[in-house]
């Protein structure tokens, strides 16, 4: 959380500075952030594997009886170890422009950094105020009270991470605009630039909602392969989202046109 903030302050500053040495914060900090939340991820993969019942989440969603690939896909079938997924996925994006978004604008890749840093602070806060994924359990229980029923199928270990993948991977081209308003240059540049991100996005998130279509197809009472209902839709309108933006950004590309409209997707 501190790295975070770090982050989400500092190049931002540097950027309105011209400062050099406050924009190079970004790039370390990104680094850094993304390690300590992959360690805390792992931790809390571990605690599941070896069933640490002392962990209040592995209580609720494992069980010392469960197949390892149940014991492991269990760390995100809840709410608190699926939040530490996502933030997991939202400071490897920010690495990822950290390490192949060194072509870009000191600037604009300073910016982009903060703002996804600013994010990631509002969900490691919300961690740790609201859901800890870490609450111990004094003395432990001698089992778990596992996995709930319907969760227990492979589908669990392929499609919420496909679908985090592309629900967090579409942070970036917010990321993206919100620096590009700062900076106030929205051009076939910067569309070159974010367009490969929001695509890498938009791949994940079509696998992620072809997975729980297979799997809704086969598990009782999920209505076949689609059925219209608010859980699903939560998918698929950022895809459609998703869609445009991918052309609207092609369009500013090669036309220099339907500027406003890309950002506003």
């Amino acid at each position: 959380l501190v790295l975070a903030i770090i982050q989400g302050s500092l190049p931002m500053i540097g950027a309105q500075l011209g400062n050099r040495q406050l924009m190079a914060v970004a790039e370390p900090a990104a680094f850094g952030q993304f390690l300590f939340v992959a360690i805390a991820f792992a931790v809390l993969t571990h605690a599941f594997v070896v069933s640490d019942f002392s962990v209040l989440t592995v209580v609720a969603n494992s069980h010392s009886a469960k197949p390892m690939l149940y014991k492991i896909s269990g760390v995100w079938g809840n709410h608190e170890g699926s939040l530490v997924l996502w933030v997991l996925i939202l400071t490897l994006f920010g690495a990822a422009v950290a390490l192949f978004g060194r072509n870009l604008p000191t600037s604009l890749r300073a910016r982009v950094l903060s703002v996804q840093a600013m994010i990631a602070a509002g969900f490691l806060l919300f961690m740790l105020l609201t859901s800890n994924p870490f609450l111990r359990v004094i003395p432990p229980p001698p089992d778990g009270n596992g996995l709930n029923p319907l969760l227990q199928d492979p589908g669990l270990a392929f499609h919420p991470p496909f679908l985090y993948l592309g629900y967090v991977g579409f942070s970036m081209a917010f990321s993206f605009a919100v620096a590009a308003l700062i900076e106030g240059r929205v051009d076939p540049a910067w569309a070159r630039w974010v367009r490969p991100w929001t695509l890498a996005a938009w791949c994940f998130l079509t696998i992620g909602i072809a997975m729980g279509s297979w799997w809704a197809y086969y598990e009782l009472g999920w209505g076949g392969w689609w059925f219209w209902d608010p859980v699903e839709n939560a998918s698929f309108m950022p895809w459609l989202l998703g869609t445009a933006l991918l052309h609207s950004a092609i369009v500013v590309e090669k036309r220099d046109a339907l500027k406003s409209w890309t950002l506003l997707l």
